[in-house]
């Protein structure tokens, strides 16, 4: 099957090539992301492989299936930037790749963790400065501190299990309970309020929902232990992120590790350090001594890029032999999603 895919960079192409070694697709690769004004691309491909920050909102799945595709296929675990209702009444199938590495990002989540407490960036530039004191530097154990973790699929359970291992007491938030979170040691799940006031470091796995959209904004942010640490992994529109900056501000926030962004499409996955960039409010966040940014860059291991291509195009092969897709995307989904992000 033709295949276009967008949004693509070097490490797209080399584990989409050697992976469709063997299956025999053609591919094609494009740089862009997909919107309205590059949706002509895919003209006369009838699969359609997508990443996260590509718009696939109706006016683009319209001009999709006019120019004769038929699967949309998501190389990710979220599926929050799709219309779903807008791709069903225009015939497109959507497929994703429901788990990759969990392990990938859960691990980035500790590096963040440890990279806010012990202060490693600033350690880091401090001694290639041969700067070697100390002052600003102090951090504290983990071992004893209580964990928050909001979301607790396959992502959120390797994460609490990893700080289980430092030694950290565990509190859970999920509208699905899992027995694998409770089995950790002393683990528990608590309503929300219960654990923002508890928790000395909370970590973000879930997907992006109607009903998660903005979890953490003013009120949650004011229910938090004052100074604690907050990760985000998952969705960047988790978080109110002028609440964030004001709770940094207040001290309520006391130290902020983030892999997301809200308004990351125009930034994320491209350099722009030449450039002046507008987004005030990305600029004001990453101001602060406190704060650690990454570029969405907690699913970038070999191993969940292999795993990647080796979904997508499998999904892809399911569905030109006409087959069921265990991986299809379904209206209702947005509704009982419970995927991580």
């Amino acid at each position: 099957m033709k295949v276009a895919f967008f949004s693509t960079k070097r490490y797209d192409r080399s584990a989409f090539e050697e992976a469709n070694a063997e299956i025999g697709h053609d591919l094609t690769f494009f740089e862009p992301r997909l919107t309205p004004q590059t949706v002509s691309l895919a003209a006369g491909f009838p699969a359609v492989c997508v990443f996260i920050n590509d718009v696939l909102h109706a006016e683009v799945l319209e001009a999709l299936a006019a120019n004769g595709t038929q699967v949309l296929a998501l190389r990710s675990a979220g599926f929050n930037n799709i219309d779903l209702a807008a791709a069903a009444a225009v015939g497109i199938t959507v497929v994703r790749v429901p788990a990759y590495s969990p392990y990938a990002v859960a691990e980035h989540a500790v590096g963040l963790v440890l990279m806010l407490n012990r202060k490693l960036y600033r350690a880091y530039n401090r001694v290639r400065e041969d700067n070697f004191a100390l002052d600003g530097l102090l951090g504290f154990d983990l071992h004893g501190s209580t964990v928050g973790v909001i979301g607790t699929g396959k992502i959120g359970l390797i994460f609490a299990q990893i700080m289980r291992g430092f030694g950290c007491q565990l509190v859970g938030y999920d509208v699905y309970p899992t027995p694998q979170f409770e089995a950790l040691g002393e683990a528990r799940y608590a309503p929300l309020p219960e654990l923002l006031a508890a928790a000395d470091i909370i970590s973000l796995h879930c997907p992006l929902l109607p009903s998660t959209h903005h979890i953490i904004n003013a009120e949650t942010i004011a229910q938090m232990k004052p100074g604690v640490m907050l990760i985000n992994t998952s969705r960047g529109a988790l978080v109110d992120t002028r609440a964030v900056i004001e709770g940094i501000k207040a001290g309520q926030i006391g130290y902020l590790g983030t892999d997301v962004y809200e308004e990351e499409a125009d930034l994320f996955f491209e350099d722009l350090s030449d450039t002046v960039i507008q987004d005030d409010t990305f600029q004001l966040l990453q101001s602060y001594p406190n704060v650690v940014i990454t570029a969405h860059q907690a699913f970038f291991t070999r191993n969940a890029l292999e795993a990647i291509a080796q979904t997508t195009l499998s999904n892809i092969t399911q569905l030109e032999q006409g087959q069921a897709c265990p991986n299809q995307v379904r209206l209702e989904s947005q509704v009982v999603a419970k995927a991580p992000a």
